[in-house]
């Protein structure tokens, strides 16, 4: 008697291996629209965060009857400004470079940490407090000592774009988002008006008060102006045709020409060319970032905490504001006006706004919608001087020479936009 056995049932090796090629190939289909999944939820999330801040504004000045601040705080009264040590901390103030964003705080749900900005601080381990808001925002790490004053130091989560991946030290609590402050170069730092506010001479330059403020009025036409009270009735163009803020990518140390400053010694940043003054910096072979080794006159601002976006509290434009002379994801470039390569980023510059986003950017305009800007949008000559008083340069009252992106930059040349954007 035989016995019949039943045949085994398998895969062979051949149908296996095809088996895992076509899993494989499903995989490679799959993943890049998982990816572009996950980031479409990221730029949607970054997106509701400046929707938010859009929001605060508006209750900002609901509240106020002005917009808030960019480059304002507490005047140098003889103290330290800084307040690095215990002892001078009761003496701190942060001489007018406090950005828009700190008195927003307790409008997008941060009603804590302002509290602890508005009020008197205890210094760490120490016995003295600073007073309400605070030191100036400038100091490095290496003066922080016993006086570490913790709000500056904060990150907070609704000024993150979650595709930024940023962070950690030398930042000092990074944001994602700046003050949009028009089309110029002229003093776009706030360098025209002194520390206590006001518009000061400047006698070696041959410059006065009235000089001075005439100019500063002509040039700079953004949303926001940096150490002056802006307010909705000032923006003629129209909130729905104005920008009030704009994306910017902070800096992870690659040498990314939107987020590390470099400067050009020798330039004119108001004259023709004088936007593209660092242009010749940029590494041919890799157009996103500098070249390695820059001769002068270009310089690289390499002091670790001169990073885009470092400091979410700090006015000055390389850390909270964005300029519409350069379309959106073009290189900033900073103002030396000399040697001074330590305290550059305290002078004048180009400061486009940038994002990881694909393809541009987001910006909030003054009515509270939010625009994806693309990085090809008309932007006018990039090479032309800018609007400002002197013989030397475009008109007072002309419409911004850079285009749709200058025109939307601006808020009262009286530009007609006549297309959705």
């Amino acid at each position: 008697m035989y016995r019949v056995s039943a045949p085994r049932r398998g895969f062979t090796l051949v149908e296996l291996l095809v088996v895992i090629a076509i899993i494989g190939v499903l995989v490679g289909l799959l993943l890049p629209a998982v990816q572009a999944a996950r980031e479409a939820a990221r730029r949607m999330s970054c997106s509701n965060n400046f929707k938010q801040i859009g929001l605060a504004i508006h209750n900002y000045h609901a509240a106020y009857k002005q917009l808030p601040q960019q480059m304002g705080g507490t005047t140098h009264f003889g103290g330290n400004w800084q307040g690095s040590s215990d002892a001078n901390a009761p003496q701190a103030n942060n001489v007018y470079e406090l950005s828009w964003l700190v008195g927003l705080t307790p409008f997008f749900e941060q009603q804590a940490l302002w509290e602890q900005i508005s009020n008197p601080l205890r210094v760490p381990g120490g016995t003295n407090s600073f007073p309400p808001m605070g030191p100036g925002p400038r100091r490095t790490l290496a003066n922080h000592n016993a006086a570490n004053y913790d709000p500056w130091m904060t990150n907070i989560p609704s000024l993150r774009c979650p595709s930024d991946p940023g962070v950690g030290l030398p930042s000092q609590g990074r944001t994602n988002y700046g003050a949009c402050i028009g089309d110029s170069v002229l003093w776009n730092a706030g360098n025209g008006v002194g520390n206590n506010g006001l518009i000061t001479a400047n006698a070696t330059a041959g410059q006065t008060a009235a000089w001075k403020s005439e100019h500063i009025r002509a040039a700079l036409r953004g949303m926001f102006m940096p150490r002056k009270v802006t307010k909705f009735r000032d923006v003629l163009d129209g909130l729905a045709n104005t920008i009030a803020a704009g994306e910017l990518t902070t800096d992870l140390g690659d040498r990314d020409k939107r987020t590390r400053p470099v400067t050009n010694n020798t330039a004119n940043f108001h004259a023709n060319n004088g936007k593209l003054a660092c242009r010749g910096a940029i590494d041919p072979a890799r157009p996103q970032f500098w070249a390695a080794g820059l001769t002068s006159p270009h310089v690289e601002i390499t002091s670790g905490e001169h990073g885009r976006g470092y400091k979410w509290a700090h006015g000055i434009p390389l850390f909270s504001s964005v300029s519409t002379n350069l379309p959106p994801n073009s290189e900033i470039c900073v103002d030396n006006n000399g040697t001074n390569v330590q305290n550059s980023y305290l002078s004048q510059g180009i400061f486009p706004p940038s994002s990881r986003h694909q393809g541009g950017c987001h910006v909030l305009m003054g009515d509270g919608a939010i625009k994806f800007i693309t990085d090809s949008i008309e932007a006018g000559n990039s090479a032309s001087r800018e609007v400002r008083r002197d013989s030397a340069y475009l008109p007072v009252g002309s419409g911004s020479p850079y285009g749709l992106w200058g025109s939307l930059g601006t808020r009262a040349a009286k530009e007609v936009i006549d297309e959705e954007i």
